[in-house]
């Protein structure tokens, strides 16, 4: 039975790609520091309701996409498209599933504080003619659909599908650290007619097993890390628990329940839960996160975020997430989060949902930095390990 374990082991690091994550300062760490922050919470209330409903499509020869909520967004990974190449930092993010970058016709000021592409310097570049308009809180961004080598960790994608912006709605994206996404949901969620930069690399011979793993530092800028085509078990202990995912859109599972010191405080008698690395926080929805707030003893201050005592990181009890009729604890250390100038912060946050969705819950940053995080395509399953 030992050399089984190890045999898999091996079969799972075959021809294993990493890619390098950073941790970068958040969006909303930068619109805190200029006082922003309170206008932008105002204009740009996250909702969780899309996420967990059909989408509607209109056929009209515009492709939609729903926006992310960017305001956590905390790793960001190098690639590079075009030939020769042009570089990028973007997010990869399992809570969507197309790439897209600014182009150098953006016309917003955003785009003047990130890298953009130009398409005149590639010779591999094909553009569609296909418009898209993704869905962005209070407005839209609008851009074009396009075709061209994507590079990142020696991987070669050919004529991956990506979209470049035109106009990026509000101000607030110009305190982006990252200059584009790279979505890694199911393909179900993706512009459609569209193969996801995942799909390809797996159609193409580009990786070896169909599955792509993170690793996200609790502390170092650097250290963190995404892996494709296998699993680096030196990153986790103990072993994995598989979780069968129950919805393919969203890397999606079933939990059973959220409770501290063995009384369920959320999640009574089960919910959906998604697991996603383009969120920073614990989100659900907002009666919920309000009591778990008042049970922390968290304040709301003039700016909208909910501020704890900074010595309740060493008082409070652990957090604890049943998946699968594992627990998960996540301890105050976690999700209590210290700012700048000794101000604490809940990592819960309320996802302003109506009640479409009613017990709902994304699992972001402060989850994953505890737990190292496979996501199994093939098997359509998610594993979970202690993160070391």
């Amino acid at each position: 039975m030992k050399w089984l374990w190890v045999l898999g082991l091996v079969a799972l690091s075959e021809c294993l790609v990493t890619i390098p994550l950073t941790r970068v300062k958040s969006m909303r760490e930068n619109l805190r520091e200029k006082d922003r922050l309170k206008d932008f919470l105002e204009n740009h209330p996250y909702n969780l309701a899309y996420k967990f409903v059909d989408s509607v499509n209109l056929d009209l020869g515009i492709y939609f996409e729903p926006m992310r909520n960017y305001l956590d967004l905390a790793y960001v990974g190098t690639i590079s498209i075009g030939t020769p190449p042009q570089e990028f930092k973007v997010i990869f993010d399992t809570g969507s599933s197309d790439l897209w970058v600014p182009s150098i016709y953006c016309s917003s000021p955003a785009c003047a504080n990130h890298n953009v592409f130009n398409p005149l310097r590639s010779s591999t570049f094909r553009i569609s003619g296909r418009p898209i308009h993704l869905q962005y809180g209070s407005g839209t961004m609008s851009g074009f659909l396009a075709y061209d080598t994507v590079r990142f960790g020696g991987l070669v994608d050919v004529a991956q599908a990506f979209g470049l912006s035109l106009r990026e709605p509000g101000k607030f994206m110009e305190y982006a650290v990252f200059d584009g996404i790279l979505g890694l949901a199911y393909p179900s969620l993706s512009l459609r007619g569209t193969v996801p930069v995942f799909d390809n690399l797996w159609k193409q011979g580009l990786i070896s097993q169909e599955l792509f793993a993170f690793y996200l530092s609790k502390k170092d800028e650097e250290g963190s890390v995404v892996m494709f085509g296998g699993v680096d078990h030196s990153y986790y202990s103990g072993d994995l628990n598989w979780v069968p995912v129950s919805k393919r859109l969203y890397w999606q599972l079933s939990m059973d329940s959220i409770s501290m010191n063995g009384e369920v405080i959320a999640c009574d008698g089960g919910c959906q839960a998604i697991i996603d690395t383009g969120t920073s926080l614990l989100i659900g929805p907002s009666h919920v996160v309000f009591n778990i707030q008042m049970i922390i003893g968290a304040n709301q201050s003039y700016s909208g975020e909910y501020v704890v005592d900074c010595d309740a990181a060493n008082t409070l009890p652990d957090i604890v997430f049943t998946i699968n009729g594992i627990d998960y604890p996540v301890p105050a250390s976690a999700y209590i989060q210290e700012g700048p100038q000794g101000t604490c912060y809940s990592g819960f946050d309320e996802s302003g949902d109506s009640l479409l969705v009613s017990d709902s819950w994304i699992l972001g940053d402060v989850f994953l930095r505890l737990y190292f995080t496979v996501f199994d395509r093939e098997n359509n399953r998610i594993g979970l390990a202690l993160a070391v």
